[in-house]
């Protein structure tokens, strides 16, 4: 692997499994950034195309700060492990093979957190955008400065937003566990536990383009559901135990006993405190469980 410098102050990280055919645009959009104070690590997590001597032909061109990784596929979240291992900037970011930045987003990132940053706030958070620039979902309240990711949506708030951590604070929590067999853990089970203990905080303004693939893990969620419902167990937990509301919990626990039926084990009903939540949720559980499997 390439030798990761020590002088960027953001690390752009991104997972990629037989993207070769997108992760250019990724690529150029980081040749266009108008602050070249960070660094690029792809972590290929067990590609079978030409996605390594792509890299490598970008590393040879020398524009900007690569670092290429190579691990058998593990997953989305198995790449994330690996890329905190590795990451050594004060903060970091995940952007995905088929998504990109706008030309002055790290600009925007650093800028903001050298004003504003500081060890109370695990990072900073902002928007989503279509290609088309379209917000995902919803702006953030406006006035509001700082919030927690589950906060955000427990208000009402919709989409998906770019999340930019203090790779110290996001070394702190636990890596996303593996299950021998499955591909997927939801990436905001480690995100719910430094909600806990930090806030972000709110750079009301789009960070990425992005762009739901017909492969990608987003537009396939039920078969992912279907497929990794260990790990999709082990977040439902995580979200019942921290969940704020009473129906954030119920909807945990609908989701925990279609899981657990997946699974063929029940055993994942009693790892949660909430005996009583579970029994309201059994028969929706079931219902749920028995609507996948027709849509899969």
């Amino acid at each position: 692997m390439e030798e990761l410098e020590k002088k960027a102050t953001l690390t752009v990280f991104t997972p990629a499994y037989n993207r070769a055919y997108t992760l250019h645009l990724c690529y150029e959009s980081l040749l266009r950034q108008t602050c070249k104070d960070f660094k690029w690590l792809v972590i290929d997590d067990g590609s079978t195309d030409n996605t390594k001597d792509l890299v490598q032909s970008w590393i040879d061109e020398g524009k900007i700060s690569i670092a290429y990784f190579y691990q058998e596929n593990q997953g989305m979240h198995g790449a994330h492990n690996a890329a905190y291992r590795l990451i050594d900037t004060e903060l970091n970011t995940c952007i995905d093979s088929d998504d990109f930045m706008p030309d002055d987003a790290v600009e925007k990132i650093i800028s903001f957190w050298k004003m504003k940053g500081n060890e109370k706030y695990a990072g900073l958070v902002g928007l989503d955008v279509t290609k088309e620039g379209k917000i995902i979902g919803t702006k953030f309240p406006d006035g509001l400065e700082e919030t927690t990711l589950s906060g955000f949506y427990a208000r009402g708030g919709r989409g998906d937003k770019k999340l930019v951590y203090r790779t110290e604070v996001i070394n702190v929590y636990p890596e996303y566990p593996l299950f021998e067999g499955e591909k997927f853990v939801p990436l905001d089970y480690k995100y719910l536990l430094i909600d806990q203990d930090y806030k972000l905080l709110i750079l009301n303004t789009p960070l990425v383009s992005v762009e739901y693939m017909p492969d990608g893990s987003t537009q396939n969620i039920l078969r992912q559901y279907r497929k990794n419902p260990k790990g999709f167990a082990f977040s439902r937990l995580s979200r019942i135990q921290y969940g704020s509301t009473f129906k954030e919990r119920f909807k945990n626990a609908i989701h925990l006993v279609s899981s657990a039926i997946f699974i063929g084990d029940y055993r994942y009903l009693l790892k949660t405190p909430r005996p009583v939540l579970i029994l309201l949720a059994l028969p929706c559980g079931i219902l749920l469980n028995i609507y996948i499997r027709i849509k899969t």
